[in-house]
């Protein structure tokens, strides 16, 4: 059983996790402290993106020598595995830790297994302290190392009476400057911006995070743009400049798109289509998260938010459960999950 200290050295490796900054994927974040025999603390590290040090190795590399006979405590299972960088593992072993308590074990058929190997080692290891709370800093990566698929936000806006678009066909703007402004903000969360061929021959949307005076938000790495789709993208669209890197992925499969968004090292899509493609991903049982902003305002007539989502009754309604309501100056920011069948 871990100890008092080591729980408190946990609840401070969550801190450390949660570090502001650090870029976003493929990594997980990941918090470590290191304690001597009588619960102080020797160092603490956390890991500072991909290509960079992990936490354990951040820790090591703060403790020099003093890093022999403490306690690891990390809020993820060490990995196993040699990728950009050596597995934390040998770095424990290589340093003398003498015991590792963790939170989450890692479920990454590439880098699990460290625990085993840092007991044939003859380090002294505990495993699930703190697992709900530990779980809970890498929701997205968890979910996507889990489903071997990313996870998928559905963001749209919508008058209330459901419209995406006039009758003309014009969509901008439904909603206010402060929901755009949040929307860049939540989209700077993901990875992967997603949409089909027909919105970026439609829209030309750039598909980056910016600022709200539309200049680049101060981001180390755009998200990855995905078009999905059949069509070619013209040589000048706008998804082709160099802001940020793009990908063009022929399918019409909602299945095979995140299939090759998963090989690409995505874990959280953020799905920002139209209405023809989210029906697809609707369809398909593929949207985790929805979140929609909603413009006091009605249209009458125009583009639905939603085509075919393949419900014909009211009885197969997706059903959704709701986690918030938010006021983003004059429209309504809701996410919901659909609910578990």
């Amino acid at each position: 059983m871990a100890s008092p200290a080591e729980v408190a050295a946990m609840h401070r490796a969550l801190d450390l996790a949660r570090t502001r900054g650090v870029p976003l994927g493929p990594n997980p974040r990941v918090g470590c402290v290191l304690l001597d025999a009588l619960g102080g603390i020797v160092a603490e590290g956390y890991g500072r993106g991909a290509g960079g040090r992990h936490a354990e190795a951040d820790a090591l590399r703060a403790a020099g020598e003093r890093a022999t006979g403490t306690t690891a405590v990390v809020t993820l299972e060490p990995c196993n595995h040699t990728g950009r960088t050596a597995p934390c593992t040998e770095a424990l072993i290589t340093a003398g830790v003498a015991r590792v308590v963790f939170g989450q074990p890692d479920t990454n058929p590439v880098a699990r297994g460290g625990a085993e190997t840092l007991r044939a080692a003859g380090i002294d290891v505990e495993g699930g302290v703190l697992a709900d709370l530990t779980r809970a800093v890498n929701p997205t990566w968890t979910f996507a190392v889990e489903h071997c698929r990313p996870f998928v936000t559905w963001k749209f806006a919508a008058t209330l009476d459901g419209r995406s678009a006039a009758a003309d066909g014009s969509s901008r703007w439904i909603t206010s400057a402060e929901a755009r402004a949040d929307v860049h903000r939540l989209r700077a969360e993901c990875d992967a911006v997603l949409v089909g061929t027909g919105t970026v021959l439609a829209d030309d949307p750039r598909l980056t995070v910016r600022g709200g005076d539309d200049t680049p938000a101060p981001r180390t790495v755009q998200p990855l743009r995905a078009v999905m789709g059949l069509r070619p993208i013209p040589a000048g669209a706008a998804v082709l400049d160099d802001a940020a890197d793009t990908v063009h992925l022929a399918t019409r499969d909602p299945e095979q798109a995140l299939a090759d968004l998963f090989v690409r090292d995505r874990q959280h899509v953020w799905l920002e289509g139209g209405p023809t493609l989210a029906g697809a991903f609707v369809r398909a049982g593929l949207v985790d998260r929805i979140v929609t902003y909603l413009a006091p305002a009605l249209l009458g007539a125009g583009r639905a938010a939603l085509a075919d989502a393949g419900v014909t009754t009211v009885n197969d309604a997706v059903r959704l459960d709701i986690d918030d309501v938010t006021r983003v100056g004059p429209d309504l920011r809701i996410t919901a999950r659909p609910e578990k069948g």
